[in-house]
């Protein structure tokens, strides 16, 4: 890997917990590589040419990746932490092509731990969304649990977002190895 790479986590949070995940995540991902997160409301149109691993995540909802619908759904049942016109759906869909040579992705999500079992996935959606556009997966999407909507995430899901962080680092690394 070049010394200029980094990892960017884009994410999207309504009441805080999903920021918790992707900054977890940050921590662990930082011990290979520079890492940082950025809000999905801020974050760039096109990924940068140093970007080596983008990591996008966001809350289920719905079974699925959030619209605004049920972002004014959240907005309605506490303190929403983010403007909620923009979630990763949109990000998406307006996401410029990258050059893709180098670029690996991964996806996470945050779910209510009561519905474990329910189908349908943030993380599995926009990682479809990501391979129709090219992108290559470097891993297998995460999910991460709250107790509830508005959470609380338990201090376990943190510890497990930084380990998840520490592994695409691992990932990404012996990728590059075996590329060079």
């Amino acid at each position: 890997m070049a010394e200029t790479d980094r990892a960017l986590i884009v994410f999207e949070t309504m009441f805080g917990n999903t920021e918790r995940i992707a900054r977890a995540i940050r921590d662990g991902l930082r011990q290979y590589v520079p890492a940082e997160t950025v809000p999905v409301n801020r974050a760039p149109d096109v990924v940068p040419g140093d970007v080596r691993l983008l990591v996008v995540g966001g809350p289920t909802h719905a079974f699925s990746m959030s619209r605004l619908s049920t972002r004014q759904g959240a907005w309605q049942q506490g303190d929403v932490v983010m403007p909620i016109e923009v979630g990763i759906r949109e990000w998406l869909d307006a996401l410029q092509p990258a050059d893709t040579g180098r670029l690996r992705v991964t996806t996470f999500d945050t779910r209510i731990a009561k519905v474990r079992r329910l189908p349908g996935s943030a993380a599995r959606s926009a990682a479809k969304v990501l391979r129709r556009r090219g992108y290559q997966m470097l891993s297998t999407s995460e999910s991460f649990f709250v107790s509830d909507t508005t959470g609380p995430i338990r201090d376990v899901e943190i510890e497990r977002a930084q380990r998840w962080g520490e592994e695409l680092g691992r990932l990404l690394t012996g990728s590059a190895r075996a590329a060079g």
